[in-house]
Parts: C-alpha cells; sequence; structure tokens
C-alpha cells in the first residue's frame, strides 16, 4: 500500500484514539487525529485525506450530521449508541463502512486498507426524517450485524430472504427495510403464504377478473398490484405450494404478471421482501421448494439471531413493550431486578413476540406497579414453563454431574477428568465472550479477567479461531 495516505481520525476519548493511531500508522503516510467537529473542521479547511474515520458523538455535536466531504473519500463511522438509526444514518452519508463499539482493532485495519484501495461508492442519502428505529430495538453484536445490512439495502432494490426462527421479528425488519429504502413513499403490502388457501394464492397474488372463477364478482387488484412503486413482503414462503412457486418464478423473471381470468400484461413494480422460519434449503433438498425461485429470492440473505442470544437486549425490549402496552392502554410497569433476572434467563422459544406477550400479561396481572420476581415466575408457568426458570449456576451443576456420572458409567474415570471438563467450559465461555465483543480479543480478556497474552494461548490450545465465531 502506498505510505502517501493521509487518515483523519476524529475521536474525543484519548485512549482510543491512541490505540487507533498506533494500529494504523503502518497503513498510511500521514495520521492525523483530533478530537471535536471544530478542529476536524479547521483541519480540513487546508487539508484532504484519503479516509476519514470518525466517531460520531463528539463534545460540540453529532460526527456524522456535521460532516460535510468530498463524496469520493471514503469514512468509517464508530459508534457506541450502535442503533438502526446511526447505522442508517452512517450510510446515508456516503460512509465505506460501519464499525460499534467495542470494535476489534484487525477488522478496523482490514477495513481501512480495503478503503484505502479503492474509492468509497456514494450511496444515496436516506431521509434523515425516516432515520429512526423502525420498531427495532437492541444494541446486541448480532442486531449490530443486522442493522448494517439494512442500513446497505437503503441504495438498492434487491430482493431480500429474511430468514429466523418464528417470533423474532422477521415483519418488523422487512418494514424498516421498505422504511429505509428507495421506495419508502410507496406502499408496504404484506402477505403471509400460510395462511392462504392453495386454490386462492394466485388470486391473492396477482388479483383476478370478474368471472374468473365461482364468487368473482368483480375485478379485484392482487398484492402486486397493491404494493405498485412500494414492497410486496411474501412472509412464510417457504409454505408456497410449489403450483404457485413456479408463477411467482415468472414473474420475478419477466416483471410481467396478468390477473387470473386477464390477458393484460402487467409490470412487477415492487421490491420483493420473502421470509420464512424453515430451513430453505432442506426444503429444496426435499424438492419441496423451487431451486430457481429459491436463488432469485435469495440475493440478500438476512438472518435474525433468537432472543436467547441477544439477552442483553431484554431489558430494553421489556421497556419498549411496556411503552407500547401504555400508549395501547396499559397500566405502566416498572420491573425489580429479580424480576428481570427472571427474564433475561429464559430461553424464549417463542423469542421476541414470546416476551411481548408475556410482558403485556405481567402490565395487567400485576397487582403492584413493580412486577416482582413471583410475578415473572407465575406467568412463565402459566405459559407452559413447568419447571419455571431455572438458574444458570443450577443448570452448570447439573450438567457438570450428568457429564461425571456418564464419564464414570463408561469406564473413563481414570485420567485427567478435571482437565478435560476444564477445557469444555473454557472453550464455551471463551466462544461466548468472544461473541458478544464480535471477536475483540483485548475487550474478552478484560471480561474474563485475564491477560491477553494468556487467552490467545489458550485460544490455540483449544483451537478456537476468532474470526470463525
Amino acid at each position: 500500500m502506498s505510505t502517501a495516505k493521509t487518515i483523519l481520525l476524529v475521536e474525543d476519548d484519548p485512549a482510543i484514539a491512541m490505540i487507533i493511531r498506533e494500529t494504523l500508522l503502518g497503513e498510511c503516510g500521514h495520521f492525523a487525529s483530533v478530537a471535536s467537529i471544530a478542529e476536524r473542521n479547521a483541519w480540513l479547511t487546508d487539508n484532504r485525506p484519503d479516509l476519514v474515520i470518525t466517531d460520531v458523538v463528539l463534545p460540540d455535536g453529532d460526527g456524522i450530521d456535521s460532516l460535510r466531504i468530498d463524496a469520493a473519500i471514503p469514512v468509517i463511522v464508530l459508534s457506541a449508541q450502535n442503533t438502526l438509526d446511526t447505522a442508517v444514518r452512517a450510510t446515508g452519508i456516503g460512509s465505506y463502512d460501519y464499525l460499534p463499539k467495542p470494535f476489534d482493532l484487525d477488522e478496523l485495519t482490514a477495513s481501512v486498507r480495503a478503503a484505502l484501495q479503492r474509492r468509497a461508492e456514494p450511496v444515496t442519502s436516506a431521509d434523515p426524517a425516516q432515520a429512526d428505529s423502525h420498531g427495532l430495538v437492541g444494541r446486541a453484536p448480532p442486531m449490530q450485524a443486522v442493522y448494517r445490512t439494512i442500513a446497505r439495502l437503503a441504495s438498492n432494490d434487491l430482493a431480500v430472504l429474511i430468514l429466523g426462527e418464528s417470533g423474532t421479528g422477521k415483519e418488523v425488519v422487512a418494514r424498516a427495510i421498505h422504511a429505509t429504502g428507495l421506495r419508502r413513499s410507496g406502499p408496504f403490502v404484506a402477505i403471509n403464504m400460510a395462511a392462504i388457501p392453495r386454490e386462492l394464492i394466485e388470486a391473492e397474488l396477482f388479483g383476478h377478473e370478474k368471472g374468473a372463477f365461482t364468487g368473482a364478482h368483480s375485478r379485484n387488484a392482487g398484492r402486486f398490484e397493491q404494493a405498485a412503486g412500494g414492497t410486496l413482503f411474501l412472509d412464510e414462503i417457504g409454505d408456497m405450494p410449489l403450483e404457485a412457486q413456479t408463477r411467482l418464478l415468472r414473474v420475478l423473471q419477466s416483471n410481467e404478471y396478468s390477473t387470473v381470468g386477464g390477458n393484460q400484461a402487467l409490470r412487477a413494480d415492487v421490491r420483493v421482501i420473502a421470509a420464512t422460519h424453515r430451513d430453505m434449503r432442506t426444503l429444496v433438498a426435499d424438492g419441496r421448494f423451487r431451486e430457481d425461485l429459491f436463488y432469485r429470492l435469495n440475493v440478500i440473505p438476512l438472518t435474525l439471531p433468537p432472543l436467547r442470544d441477544r439477552r442483553s437486549d431484554i431489558a430494553a425490549l421489556v421497556r419498549h413493550f411496556v411503552d407500547a402496552g401504555r400508549s395501547s392502554g396499559l397500566p405502566d410497569r416498572q420491573f425489580s431486578p429479580a424480576a428481570m433476572q427472571w427474564l433475561e434467563r429464559h430461553d424464549w422459544p417463542g423469542n421476541v413476540r414470546e416476551l411481548g406477550n408475556v410482558v403485556q400479561r405481567l402490565a395487567v396481572l400485576s397487582r403492584d406497579t413493580v412486577v416482582t420476581e413471583r410475578d415473572v415466575e407465575t406467568v412463565l408457568h402459566e405459559n407452559g414453563e413447568s419447571g419455571g426458570v431455572v438458574a444458570p449456576a443450577d443448570l452448570i451443576a447439573r450438567a457438570v454431574d450428568d457429564w461425571a456420572r456418564e464419564q464414570m458409567a463408561s469406564g473413563a474415570s481414570e485420567g485427567d477428568l478435571h482437565g478435560q471438563l476444564e477445557a469444555i467450559v473454557e472453550a464455551a465461555l471463551f466462544r461466548r465472550i468472544l461473541r458478544e465483543v464480535r471477536g475483540n480479543q483485548l475487550e474478552a480478556a478484560r471480561r474474563l479477567g485475564i491477560n491477553r497474552n494468556t487467552l490467545r494461548k489458550r485460544l490455540g490450545q483449544l483451537d478456537i479461531d476468532p474470526n470463525q465465531l
């Protein structure tokens, strides 16, 4: 890489600025660091950088909204705000990349190298009035990946396939993609493929003419026509019958369709977003879903994390559901620390949808303004959780007891049982912490309370690659 490159860092935290400077000095010929918008603007008056790295929250304002530079200069945005709003605004200024804090230094270096090797491609600016959470709540690392993908979809009309367990918020994400995209001024039309009788799916999608079939007393516009100029959301696409899949494929290939009973070609002027909780590749392998249609829909795959993989977001989600319930007439509620701990320990097989239902029930059934641990236990028990919530320490103790019993029964009691168990527990702990901090080994070591070199050594011994988590 050419050493003539100039990097401008805008970061008010001296420690972070020093770490970034030491990391990137070898990537450029000149590295400038400023701590405020005023200093940045003064520097830009007389200098032209090849790359800008900027924090969002600065002492004298917003680092994104106030940045005015040549669109050809790539920008990498760093932020601890970690919301969809930040990701969308970062994309809106044409940023090359967006890295939520804490970030991995190796990831930052790779992004800097790539940005310096080619010109940043300007991205159509998102409407600031539309740049909000769009119903998405949470700042856990798995959600950051979702936000970044949504932001990068704002400048194109590519088909999106949203995957994830039931209740993870697939329609909420689809609406966020629509609200931040090029077609946000058009309609958002949703259809649940699993809820439509097989014989009516084509009429629902493409509409029908008067007299096309028994009961068709008048012409009816289908979902493609209703969504013209906007987004068509095909929920539970994995449940679509094969015969309807064939016609949908033809429409996606030609961008034209005709109503049932009609012969006039109509233009399919929609962005298609599909979603399913099913394993689509298994459906394709079993012959229950057309492979060619799968690839038409799977241009941009977006997998939503289950709630058990983003437990740190539960408190924010609870507050969100309480606020939403209050606006609908439900009483306001606070949650005791013990009650919140129970909610955070629960596995939530129904994901965010289940959590929302439980919070609403607690708002109605709790006798006091503060929801207690007992309230949560009672509602979860009524919700089908016969044993309530088991504390993580108890679960670990039971698992160790079962493992040790199996080892003794199999005759494996001779040898280093302690070392084997230590490796199992250490590997699981390291993987979880590294996923939570997005592979940042320095931050992982800090949270684990061990030296970074010790962590690196143990990762090698356990054959764990932080980049593959």
